[in-house]
């Protein structure tokens, strides 16, 4: 029988069972939310490539950053792809693989160029439903192993101690430092001292790796194969006023290729064939004629702002009225805004984008960058969580909190060009896409003659082109030739049983 005394203790008990409950459910549900430093989740596979059916194990891990005490300040989370049916690894190549931004996750090339799996879009790199990944029939995976790292705030990586400065982390070179250390410990614990080792970059990626070159090879005596570069920044490589402006014309010209605005002569020859004749008007007529400023007589000027207007589809009032020297955002709101009220993409410019009204000078928002994130971002969260079994509470950040970044003292260019000089097997190669205006193709090629002015490593660097922008290997034809053109790459580095590394 139930007095009131009984069921105000059974109240009680009920209270404290409700509560302890309670507690366990936020604790939980608190650690689900705090990264761990040190973990592994390990799933297999399998994917044909070239008509080969290739076994991989993939790794979701994370790994600490330390500082210099031996502490855990932060914990990188990476995917790390290994083939399965390899039996000695001294010759089967590593890649390290990093996205820019910065800011960015490793997620760009992972779900959509060298990973054995691909997001679903078309052929042309547009978002389709429903989402999720598909085998990736072009991936590398074949003839090399790859980790894919997301540096501090991108992806699920995290600052582990709440006041350790940002400084550590956010710069230039700050990157550089602890991700070189971060990359020797991994290499130890996955034990591929004896592979052949790449470093792949793409846009800040680029910056990154090439610092990464110098940092692997001085500081930790980790040396390399080869780095590839997909659409390179400027590395730190001064191009400022004539030059930076003049480099704009090739990749104008380009764009308006391929929207058909050139006059008919222009635009009944091929993009490569048509190219040259622009790049030669830049680099023999433009260049020479901004350095004289103002300077430059009006007869001159027109005559200029007329072969300009040829080249871009702009007309020769808008070139006067920026005395010769467009902006490209001027450029991507101006190209289609009489001919179809539309925006060109900054990343990509075959992608269109819709303004709140035709007037201004730069485009809202890039249109192809919406376009991408629609894409990838449910792509990512899917296979991460319910594919790879990654189980977090964490925001994937496909952008993350890495503002304000410290760009001073780049001078990742010349870094690039002391590693190769150091390494006799180090090759560099540069994939750019014709329709990039973030980091265009001509300002590539730029990249290329001044990474190295003597011209004594000129056989160890090569470019590559592709009908395509920033992420090239989002056309389909392109994610083919792209790929294929890595793989030539590894071959081409991997030196013969025998040969030395000199000069």
């Amino acid at each position: 029988m139930f007095t009131r005394n009984n069921l105000s203790t059974m109240k009680s008990i009920f209270l404290s069972i409700i509560t302890v409950l309670l507690s366990v459910t936020l604790v939980v549900a608190q650690k689900s939310r705090v990264l761990s430093s040190d973990s592994t989740v390990t799933t297999n596979s399998e994917v044909t490539i070239k008509g080969v059916r290739i076994p991989y194990t993939v790794t979701v891990g994370t790994q600490p950053v330390w500082d210099e005490d031996g502490k855990a300040i932060a914990a990188l989370e990476y995917t790390y792809y290994e083939r399965k049916d390899v039996t000695d690894k001294s010759k089967r190549p590593f890649i390290m693989s990093f996205n820019g931004g910065p800011g960015s996750a490793s997620v760009w090339m992972h779900l959509a160029y060298t990973g054995p799996k691909m997001l679903q879009i078309d052929s042309e790199g547009y978002p389709i439903q429903p989402y999720g990944v598909r085998d990736n029939p072009n991936s590398i995976l074949d003839v090399a192993d790859i980790v894919y790292v997301n540096p501090v705030n991108t992806g699920y990586s995290r600052i582990l101690v709440k006041d350790t400065p940002r400084e550590k982390f956010f710069g230039v070179n700050a990157d550089i430092k602890y991700l070189g250390e971060w990359l020797t410990n991994f290499v130890s614990r996955k034990n591929r001292w004896t592979s052949p080792k790449y470093l792949v970059g793409e846009s800040y990626g680029t910056t990154r790796v090439s610092g990464l070159a110098l940092e692997l090879q001085k500081k930790h005596w980790m040396y390399l194969n080869g780095v590839v570069l997909v659409s390179p920044t400027d590395l730190g490589i001064r191009r400022d006023g004539p030059v930076e402006n003049a480099l704009n014309i090739p990749y104008f010209a380009a764009t308006a290729w391929y929207h058909k605005a050139l006059t008919p002569d222009l635009q009944s020859k091929d993009l490569t064939a048509m190219l040259p004749e622009v790049e030669e008007f830049t680099l023999q007529e433009l260049l020479p004629a901004l350095a004289y400023g103002g300077a430059l007589v009006d007869s001159k000027k027109k005559e200029l702002a007329t072969k300009i207007s040829h080249y871009s589809g702009l007309s020769e009032k808008v070139i006067l009225q920026h005395n010769l020297m467009v902006p490209a955002s001027f450029f991507w709101k101006e190209l289609l805004r009489d001919r179809e009220g539309l925006t060109v993409g900054r990343l990509d410019s075959r992608y269109k984008g819709l303004d709140r009204q035709d007037a201004g000078d730069s485009p809202d928002s890039n249109a192809e960058l919406d376009s991408w994130l629609h894409a990838f971002t449910p792509a990512i969260n899917y296979y991460k969580r319910e594919v790879l079994n990654y189980k977090t509470d964490l925001e994937y950040y496909m952008f993350g909190p890495v503002h304000p970044w410290n760009n001073e003292k780049d001078n990742t260019g010349e870094d690039l060009r002391q590693a190769m000089a150091i390494n006799p097997y180090m090759n560099v190669m540069i994939q750019s896409g014709y329709y990039d205006g973030a980091t265009q193709y001509f300002n590539a090629k730029y990249t290329l003659w001044h990474i190295d002015p003597s011209g004594k490593m000129r056989d160890r660097l090569s470019i590559k082109f592709y009908r395509s922008g920033h992420m090239m290997y989002l056309r389909s034809e392109d994610s083919v030739t792209s790929c294929n053109d890595i793989r030539d790459f590894i071959a081409k580095t991997t030196p013969a049983k025998g040969q030395a590394a000199k000069y």
